[in-house]
């Protein structure tokens, strides 16, 4: 539909021509009602007013899109908030299936620090061979036996019990054991180029998923404290802590079944994070 047939157009352009006198404008009008304008013209108003607002406001975008320049162009610096994206290239290498080799910067040891929270927060813990591997891969080397005794003595095989698992890890059949850590974010307290001391704010999946479950999996809310250590050309943990929160109000989904549960983490692959 156009905008003539909208609003009568052609009935307007065919209105006689007419000879009008303009009067002063303290004058009043006598004589007959002056006639409406064509509505075609104020048609054409309307979109000339609407084709100016667009342009404006793509004008604005491009010109607000670029955040670099326009930092630059206004003199304020520019730079990515504390748990925002930078768009740096994540690292390409791993050991033993953790991301390593971040650079020597504050935000490598953030980076370090989310991906640490990962490793430590996995099912393999669970397993005391792997759980060495894992603690003597992200150590530094002067905290290392303590850190290995900690954990050990933190994922017991009474623990693993207790949960559902035998005691090395293995989870019972028909029964999907889930313990998944997912980083919401990262705070450095302190950093020196020799050493960082980094908050991470996760959310977590534990439990075990399966009929007649006695430990159904849940979520959980947590900050890991790292103090890290610039050493063989990476950053390694010297010592790590954890406290509860902080903690959102919950939302109202509904709950999952069992099956639903154990699908969706067959399905759904873990992440590696780095800014």
């Amino acid at each position: 539909m156009s905008y003539g047939d909208d609003y009568d157009d052609e009935r307007g352009r065919r209105l006689p021509a007419q000879t009008r006198t303009r009067l002063p404008e303290s004058a009043e009008p006598t004589g007959g009602r002056r006639s409406a304008a064509s509505p075609g013209r104020s048609v054409g108003a309307i979109v000339a007013v609407v084709v100016l607002l667009l342009g404006a406001i793509v004008f604005a975008s491009r010109s607000g899109g670029d955040g670099e320049s326009s930092a630059e162009e206004s003199g304020e610096e520019g730079g990515a908030q504390p748990t925002a994206p930078s768009g740096e290239r994540p690292v390409e290498s791993e050991t033993n299936g953790i991301p390593m080799g971040q650079p020597h910067t504050e935000q490598g040891a953030e980076s370090a620090a989310a991906n640490y929270a990962v490793a430590l927060g996995g099912s393999e813990m669970f397993n005391t061979d792997r759980r060495r591997v894992i603690v003597d891969t992200i150590s530094a080397s002067a905290s290392r036996t303590d850190l290995r005794a900690a954990f050990d003595d933190d994922y017991s095989s009474e623990l693993n019990t207790s949960i559902g698992l035998d005691a090395e890890g293995g989870v019972p059949d028909g029964y999907t054991f889930v313990s998944r850590t997912l980083p919401i974010g990262t705070s450095v307290t302190t950093y020196d180029g020799t050493t960082a001391t980094v908050s991470v704010w996760c959310t977590s999946l534990f439990g075990i998923a399966g009929t007649d479950s006695q430990n159904p999996v849940r979520t959980s809310w947590f900050t890991t404290h790292f103090t890290l250590a610039w050493e063989n050309a990476d950053w390694r943990v010297v010592s790590t802590e954890q406290a509860e929160g902080p903690t959102p109000v919950s939302g109202d989904n509904r709950v999952s079944g069992a099956d639903e549960i154990a699908e969706a983490v067959e399905e759904y692959g873990g992440f590696t994070y780095a800014r």
